[in-house]
């Protein structure tokens, strides 16, 4: 079992930066892959970046590239979002998630993944 919380939400004026930090409970964090999803209101949940387990491969939106970065520490269960040069269309509820499976792959797919943080609101000021 697996539980995250996320946190580093706020809010930010268009063009700054915030850290999301999601900290996972359970022992077997480092065998799943993570991920980044976020709602906006209005909308449907939607990817925004991936991790595999031992973090040496990535994945983002198209929208993300080159903003956003995705790491992961295992020793600490934790998992991080930077997010730089902030878009007044990045505001939205920001979930992490954990794929509950045993694989070196990341996914890119909500239903790839089988537990699911809180959220944490962003909001960025144009």
């Amino acid at each position: 079992q697996v539980q995250l919380v996320e946190s580093g939400g706020g809010l930010v004026q268009a063009g700054g930066s915030l850290r999301l930090s999601c900290a996972a409970s359970g022992r077997t964090f480092n065998s799943y892959a993570g991920g980044w999803f976020r709602q906006a209101p209005g909308k449907e949940r939607e990817f925004v970046a991936a991790i595999s387990r031992g973090g040496g491969i990535t994945a983002y939106h198209d929208s993300v590239k080159g903003r956003f970065t995705i790491s992961r520490d295992n020793a600490k269960n934790t998992m991080y979002l930077q997010m730089n040069s902030l878009k007044a269309e990045d505001t939205a509820i920001y979930y992490c998630a954990a794929s509950g499976r045993y694989s070196g792959s990341y996914y890119t797919a909500e239903h790839e993944y089988y537990y699911w943080g809180q959220g944490t609101q962003v909001t960025v000021s144009s």
